[in-house]
């Protein structure tokens, strides 16, 4: 899924913070969402759009739901809303929340180990994924996509950036940490020509077996600076301590992230139908400013797209 970052292709260790269930959120599985007339998702009031309902298939408007699976956890995207409980949230479920909420039906998760998501969906348990999965050819050979954020690897720094880190060659010469057999750890590597270049010394990159003990490394001073897929940063630096241990490095010429790419929600191709209802309430999500609201619940504003695209990879 995101990352070049294909979502996986790294893999990210992190806590699953508590959090409060969004307005409205029923129990995960074939009976949780929000209620069929519109709702509130993220502080934001979302109404449904009749033209939009009437054009989704027949067998979805009689059932009243679209049946979405989602690998939890895997934050922010999709998180327990409580330890030991069913209900879900997280940017991805709230994204669903509101897209129900736009087409009038419900958007109903159910958890899915990740491997399994694309085999449920060819074999009709499912008619769309939302698991911040990345959208490349090779999926879209069994599936289309409907895309709703652009992702890559970030930088996670210290609270207030002491060391004033804003972009990967202020990571030259100096310790950085990184979870080793990553495509953030390839991103280093790859980086320290770069720094060689320009008559700087390479980073001093430090592995770590797990994304945690990266960022223990970082609350300790061991390093300056974390790179990590950039959605998990962000969910870090409004996270943790209150927000207070952390903070997300922006860097204004990679503000999806380095080598961001299209994370999408996945159809079942045989619902065509279903994929263009959904791309155009995204849409209407993305003109009235909603889907970035979602998105920066999340400490990821900059991960929204300003357009609902279709199967938009480039890989």
């Amino acid at each position: 899924m995101y990352i070049s970052v294909p979502r996986r292709g790294a893999t990210v260790a992190l806590a699953c913070t508590a959090l409060a269930a969004v307005s409205g959120c029923g129990a995960s599985g074939a009976g949780g969402g929000e209620p069929a007339g519109g709702g509130k998702v993220a502080g934001v009031t979302v109404t449904r759009d009749a033209a939009l309902h009437d054009a989704l298939p027949e067998q979805v408007r009689k059932a009243g739901a679209v049946r979405v699976a989602t690998d939890v956890p895997y934050p922010p995207f999709a998180m327990f809303a409580a330890e030991g409980k069913s209900e879900l949230t997280g940017l991805d479920y709230d994204l669903g929340q509101a897209l129900g909420a736009k087409l009038g039906v419900r958007f109903a998760f159910t958890p899915t180990k990740f491997d399994g998501i694309v085999p449920a969906l060819q074999a009709g348990k499912f008619d769309a994924a939302m698991s911040a999965l990345t959208d490349n050819k090779e999926r879209q050979k069994v599936v289309d996509f409907v895309d709703y954020s652009r992702s890559g690897s970030g930088i996670l720094v210290a609270e207030g950036n002491p060391a004033k880190i804003s972009t990967l060659d202020g990571l030259c010469g100096r310790k950085v940490g990184v979870q080793a057999a990553t495509n953030q750890h390839k991103l280093l590597e790859a980086h320290q020509a770069t720094c060689r270049a320009a008559g700087r010394q390479a980073a001093d990159i430090q592995t770590f077996p797990k994304d945690s003990d990266a960022q223990l490394a970082l609350r300790s001073g061991k390093v300056i600076a974390e790179v990590v897929t950039k959605p998990a940063a962000g969910w870090s630096a409004k996270t943790a301590d209150g927000g207070k241990a952390f903070d997300l490095a922006e860097d204004p010429g990679a503000p999806a992230g380095y080598g961001a790419s299209p994370n999408g929600i996945a159809v079942d191709r045989r619902l065509p139908q279903l994929t263009d209802a959904i791309q155009r309430a995204l849409q209407a999500l993305i003109d009235d400013g909603t889907l970035t609201k979602i998105c920066d619940k999340y400490g990821v504003a900059s991960i929204a797209v300003k357009e609902a695209t279709k199967n938009a990879a480039v890989d």
